[in-house]
């Protein structure tokens, strides 16, 4: 499958099987997490994988969803600020852009494996850095629900058109 069809494949998967994800196709989605591009090339990352009951069930205080509670696991993407790189001119911190590249490659990857997932970034980041018992240094950016997309799931969101977000100067 080439990159657009695999893109325009993904969507945001709200229900999911039971089913166990093998570790073969978690590590595949890790691999290709730390294969991601980013600024100076300081990758400032760190993927916590969260399979265990107690640690799932903390993490999903986090984001009190019915269908968030369904997957089977979760990736949190976390940018490390000790390890990412700063602009000079004004100071900017790539971190967050960094651990989104990351997280890309890893929902694309998902997708690839016949994996659900779905960005979530509307969640209680204090309790989640409790929950996980994450260093200070430790910023979670975004919790995904991994596993394999159950029956009731809608379709893709409407895009807008290339005109609609290009300019050309």
């Amino acid at each position: 499958m080439d990159l657009l069809s695999l893109i325009g494949k993904r969507y945001s998967v709200r229900s999911y099987l039971p089913q166990p994800v093998e570790s073969e196709k978690v590590n595949y989605l890790l691999e290709c997490a730390r294969l991601a591009p980013s600024a100076v090339n300081f990758q400032p990352w760190k993927f916590i994988v969260v399979k265990s009951d107690e640690r799932k069930a903390r993490l999903r205080a986090c984001y009190a969803r019915e269908w968030f509670s369904e997957a089977p696991l979760y990736i949190v993407v976390c940018a490390d600020r000790e390890q990412s790189w700063k602009r000079r001119k004004d100071g900017k911190d790539h971190a967050d852009i960094d651990a989104a590249i990351a997280a890309e490659h890893i929902v694309l990857a998902a997708a690839e494996q016949g994996l659900g997932s779905c960005w979530v970034c509307n969640f209680d980041a204090t309790a989640c850095r409790e929950a996980l018992d994450l260093p200070a240094q430790l910023e979670p950016v975004v919790l995904l629900p991994i596993g394999y997309p159950g029956a009731d799931n809608g379709v893709r969101q409407p895009r807008k058109s290339l005109a609609e977000v290009v300019e050309e100067l």
